[in-house]
């Protein structure tokens, strides 16, 4: 489906974006353009040296920020599909700088949109998190709005070819700042400090993430939030798993921060879908892409009232099983 495309990556050269770049290069050789849009240019450089103009001639590296629109719609010419992966996203750091994450999340998002609506854009796929279900901190308001704005651009399509999606999911095992490689750091000082002895979260591999994202560009229709079925961690058994001799000090949960994760909540229920191997959450108001689904009698609606969190999941990772991830996915000298 992509071998002849035009491909965009926004926040290209973060943890999901290199691998998601890596991934189609590989897959697809003979890709016609693949843009790298992201506003670090060390990263970029980096990044060059990886895949390079010469080995790669379809790749580009184009500075900007989602909060030029000027800049999008440049870098948008041409382009067939756009995967989009930039944000802000450190919960402290909202907090502390609310108006700088919604410049990026929202009004970035808004500016893509408009972006692509002048354009030959057909699909967009637009990273979401589990924070953006039921939000208590800024970044998954953010991501919320973000959510309800690529949601409901398919209104305003009209004879387009050009249909807007979401993917929604949990904690990426072992990317930037995320607790794996906070606890592999600190097991060296005999303390791994635990927020809360109940507290789980959604795991993902950032190879699921990107089979999701091709699988999402190949399959939706537009106006669905994918969410994948996962498995849970209790943070407990992560300590366990990487420092079974350390001390695990309760400190307290962080502002903004939840005990379980939410990807569907009961609200969404009524709107939310099963196939297969993910759930789709269609719009509450309906549209005539996502019609189809509901049309569909091989296509089964969750029942009333289902919810979907980390705590009260079928499939919780053990500590045997969090040590193979951590090898195959995170470090791989990893040992204990």
């Amino acid at each position: 489906m992509l071998e002849d495309k035009s491909i965009l990556i926004t926040g290209g050269t973060g943890s999901f974006g290199s691998q998601f770049a890596a991934t189609l290069l590989a897959r697809y050789p003979g890709i016609r353009r693949l843009v790298i849009f992201s506003r670090d240019e060390l990263k970029q450089f980096e990044m060059s040296q990886r895949f390079p103009h010469a080995k790669y001639p379809g790749i580009r590296y184009f500075l900007g920020d989602m909060r030029d629109e000027k800049r999008l719609r440049r870098a948008l010419e041409g382009i067939d599909v756009v995967v989009h992966a930039a944000a802000l996203k450190q919960v402290p750091a909202a907090e502390y700088n609310p108006f700088e994450f919604i410049k990026t999340n929202v009004l970035g998002a808004q500016n893509l949109i408009e972006a692509c609506l002048d354009s030959d854009v057909t699909k967009l796929i637009a990273l979401s998190t589990d924070k953006a279900a039921a939000p208590v901190n800024l970044y998954g308001a953010t991501k919320l709005c973000s959510d309800k704005l690529f949601v409901a651009a398919n209104n305003i399509v009209g004879k387009r070819p050009l249909r807007f999606s979401v993917v929604r999911y949990g904690n990426v095992m072992g990317s930037r700042g995320s607790v794996i490689p906070y606890f592999l750091k600190m097991r060296e000082t005999g303390e791994l400090p635990i927020t809360h002895e109940e507290m789980t979260r959604f795991s993902i591999t950032l190879k699921q993430s990107v089979d999701m994202v091709m699988w999402s560009i190949e399959n939706t229709l537009g106006g669905e939030i994918i969410v994948p079925k996962i498995p849970s961690y209790r943070i407990s058994d992560l300590a366990q798993a990487i420092g079974p001799e350390c001390k695990t000090p309760l400190v307290g949960i962080r502002p903004g921060e939840k005990i379980h994760e939410e990807m569907i909540v009961p609200s969404d229920s009524q709107n939310t879908v099963d196939l297969g191997d993910y759930y789709a959450i269609l719009p509450a108001t309906g549209n005539v892409f996502t019609n189809a689904y509901r049309d569909d009698k091989s296509v089964k609606p969750v029942k009333e009232g289902f919810h979907y969190h980390s705590g009260d999941n079928g499939k919780f990772l053990e500590v045997d099983e969090l040590r193979r991830l951590i090898r195959d996915h995170v470090e791989p000298d990893f040992q204990i």
